[in-house]
């Protein structure tokens, strides 16, 4: 009883403690103005500007972990609007949440400071009278870059792991401007940017000049007239007004409101697909639903291309262009075929959370054709749409596995519309349940998955006989380069590359258009990252049952005795709950109508897929525009095949810069696969690790968004790096290859190395360039 009158103390002296700071500062500087920002005001004091200056230092220092959903205390520095929102407490990665969180999105859930005041955000810039002392004292933004300037920290080695914590759960500290003494007097070591080098003098200054003039701002400027001109004629596309016009434009935003749309005229200038109350050449009225598929309460809604001014983030970007040729492609499938839509679908949960029913009246041929025309943004959406973590889609695939697609004009897509006809009662998806989902929901979608299995083989017996083969994998119509995908699972992160990498994935999924769209419903369209628990695991375990049907799907082009060994092999102690999917020969009891001549028919097939797409292959994934000699391109491929204890004790994700001798870098990645026995069970994934079989691969330019370690050596030093890998036995081996060659949180050059590897990309990749994150670096 004493400590609870002692803890009750202690609370309560905290928060008078916050009352009396608060009083102060009303005193000194007066009330607090939450709409200071919100309209524009001259600076008080010479200031530099912001989209010239400020903007880039703020996305080279420190967007890299202030961005999307994980940023912390959810201060968002990729746009101004961000800054000036400020900080919120309240955590959007919370697992074991009962009920929906409220919504918090950047640009649609608030549209002014005072309404994001009310939904719990304090500012970290100042608020009070518009003085320079002022802007200083009462900006926790100030405040927390002038800490990192008095205490820069080491300079070498690991930082103290007893006062730093960089694991993803940790406990946050998003103080508010009337507690940065006491956070400063605890935490003098918690400066910005936070476990990383301090910003430079230069930097530093400017920042600081600018936070002081009252953190000035204009608005960009509008694009140049050709821009403006393609949004006219894009908006024109998607607001016509026949149903049919009405429902392939819904369609159409449904798969790409998450991306990043551009016009080759000027691609930094960057737009997202939005509903708007109103129609184009009117402001945008934005209508900010949950879902994108939600009742948007109007009789008529529009599509429009909202600018946005948030810098590209590598771990959300999803680069689309709005090309010439696009728009011809979508008149062709949509708008200018002979297409008739009797009646517009409703919004109701079980129709708008299905797309087989919603969407029954455009064909499937135009739809599975739109997701195929860039296959890699669709897919990419899996990871990066609604979410900046993926454990929830992510743990429930392997380290490296496939993506094919089957051909558009096969045998099996053919008969599509009639199997989803025959099934459509059983393609519910768990986001019909909303956001705050019972935990046992997901019994009754395996119950509904296993009676569209049974239903699906029922009908492919009615149609004939099928004899799969590699022939009906989509070619990519000899252009297209996406016809073949690889993902990379980087523990809570993923990647997506185009093109088959790797001789031997750990598995690979086959999807035709059903199966394509039902992850995209549910790991996009019908994923909330703000939803409960039970959300989120009824998403994950429907996730099971349809990795396991793409996995399947592939299997079928194997002998029918050979196919359950394979998926007893990917399967290795598989939960009992899965066991009755995992029958190779209930899911497809027909033959392949492949011929094979030797015993390792797995290995023969990856070779004749290898074969069917190597037109479309891209030749960065051999590492074969690097630049370097015949010696050096030796050393990364043996890199790249280094398996067991030595590849287990790599970094998930490590970023390899390599100098050349005219002081240029090329950036390689090297990523380690870590095998498990399987991938279908929730928890205990140590229990489930086989680092014998773990892999390491070696992938020209940048692969993934959170590197875990960055190695910087000379290219003639390649030699000495692979021995010194091949022979990693023990933590301290990697002490050591980390002593030698990385560049540590605490190196003074690391933002040097930094600079250059983000200014690589942008040389080699200028669609695709965009901000690491290093909240995952490690701290060794």
């Amino acid at each position: 009883m004493r400590a609870l009158h002692y803890l009750i103390f202690l609370l309560v002296l905290g928060g008078c403690s916050t009352l009396i700071a608060t009083h102060q500062l009303d005193e000194r500087l007066g009330p607090p103005d939450p709409a200071r920002y919100d309209k524009a005001s001259p600076p008080v004091a010479p200031a530099p500007d912001y989209w010239t200056q400020v903007r880039p230092i703020l996305d080279r220092r420190c967007v890299s972990c202030h961005a999307c959903y994980d940023a912390p205390c959810q201060l968002k520095l990729t746009r101004y609007d961000g800054i000036t929102r400020g900080a919120n407490p309240e955590q959007i990665y919370v697992a074991t949440r009962l009920m929906a969180a409220n919504l918090t999105r950047l640009g649609f859930d608030a549209h002014s400071n005072l309404e994001w005041r009310d939904k719990g955000f304090h500012p970290v810039l100042n608020e009070r009278s518009a003085t320079p002392q002022a802007n200083r004292d009462a900006s926790v933004l100030y405040r927390i870059l002038a800490l990192k300037r008095q205490n820069p920290g080491p300079t070498e080695g690991a930082l103290p792991k007893q006062k730093f914590d960089f694991s993803l759960d940790r406990t946050q500290s998003c103080t508010k401007v009337e507690g940065m003494d006491d956070f400063t007097a605890e935490h003098p070591e918690w400066g910005m940017p936070y476990g990383l080098p301090a910003l430079s003098e230069n930097d530093h200054d400017l920042l600081a000049r600018w936070i002081e003039a009252g953190a000035p701002y204009t608005p960009r400027p509008a694009p140049p007239a050709t821009v403006q001109a393609r949004v006219v004629e894009w908006e024109r596309l998607l607001n016509g007004n026949t149903f049919k016009d009405q429902l392939a434009a819904r369609y159409i935003f449904e798969h790409w409101y998450i991306g990043h749309l551009y016009f080759d005229e000027q691609p930094d200038y960057r737009f997202e697909l939005v509903r708007s109350r109103t129609a184009p050449g009117q402001p945008i009225d934005v209508i900010a639903t949950r879902r994108p598929y939600d009742d948007p309460g109007v009789a008529r809604v529009y599509y429009r291309l909202r600018p946005t001014e948030e810098t590209a983030v590598a771990k959300t970007y999803m680069p689309l262009a709005l090309d010439p040729a696009r728009l011809a492609r979508l008149r062709q499938w949509f708008f200018d075929a002979p297409i008739v839509v009797t009646a517009l679908p409703g919004y109701d949960p079980k129709t708008a959370t299905n797309p087989f029913r919603a969407f029954r009246e455009l064909p499937v041929d135009a739809r599975y054709r739109f997701m195929l025309d860039d296959a890699q943004f669709t897919l990419m959406g899996f990871m990066k749409g609604p979410v900046c973590r993926g454990q929830v889609a992510l743990n429930v695939i392997t380290d490296h596995f496939w993506v094919l697609f089957y051909a558009p004009e096969s045998e099996v897509q053919n008969s599509t519309q009639g199997l989803l006809d025959a099934t459509q009662p059983n393609l519910r998806m768990p986001a019909e349940d909303d956001s705050s989902t019972g935990i046992f929901a997901w019994r009754k979608y395996a119950r509904a998955e296993k009676q569209y299995l049974q239903s699906k083989a029922d009908y492919m017996a009615r149609v004939g006989k099928i004899q799969p083969r590699v022939t009906d994998l989509w070619d990519g119509d000899g252009r297209n380069p996406t016809a073949g995908l690889t993902v990379f699972r980087h523990f809570d992160s993923a990647s997506v590359i185009r093109g088959l990498a790797g001789e031997r994935p750990q598995t690979v999924l086959l999807m035709g258009y059903p199966l394509f769209e039902r992850m995209h419903y549910l790991l996009v369209g019908g994923f909330d990252v703000y939803g409960n628990g039970g959300h989120q695991l009824a998403t994950r375990l429907y996730m099971d049952f349809l990795r396991m049907e793409g996995e399947e799907n592939f299997l079928t082009m194997l002998p029918l005795k050979d196919r359950q060994k394979v998926l007893d092999f990917w399967y290795r102690g598989r939960p009992d709950r899965i066991r009755e999917f995992a029958d190779t020969a209930a899911y497809y009891p027909g033959e392949t109508g492949m011929r094979y001549r030797s015993t390792d028919t797995l290995g023969e097939l990856y070779k004749a897929i290898a074969q069917r797409l190597r037109p479309v292959r891209e030749r960065r994934l051999d590492l074969a525009v690097n630049g370097f000699n015949a010696e050096q391109m030796a050393q990364l491929r043996k890199l790249g095949t280094l398996t067991g204890k030595p590849a287990s004790l790599m970094p998930e994700q490590s970023l390899l810069a390599l100098k050349n001798g005219n002081g240029d870098i090329h950036v390689v990645s090297v990523l380690r696969n870590s095998a498990h026995s399987n991938v279908a069970e929730l928890f205990r994934e140590e229990t489930r690790r086989l680092p014998a079989e773990d892999n390491l691969i070696a992938l020209d330019g940048i692969v993934g968004a959170y590197p875990n370690t960055i190695f910087q050596l000379d290219a003639d030093e390649l030699p000495r790096f692979v021995r010194a890998v091949q022979t990693l036995a023990s933590d301290d081996d990697v002490q050591r290859l980390t002593q030698r060659f990385a560049i540590r949180r605490t190196d003074a050059r690391f933002w040097a190395v930094s600079d250059a590897i983000h200014a690589h990309w942008r040389q080699v990749a200028p669609r695709e360039a965009a901000i690491l994150d290093y909240s995952r670096l490690e701290n060794r």
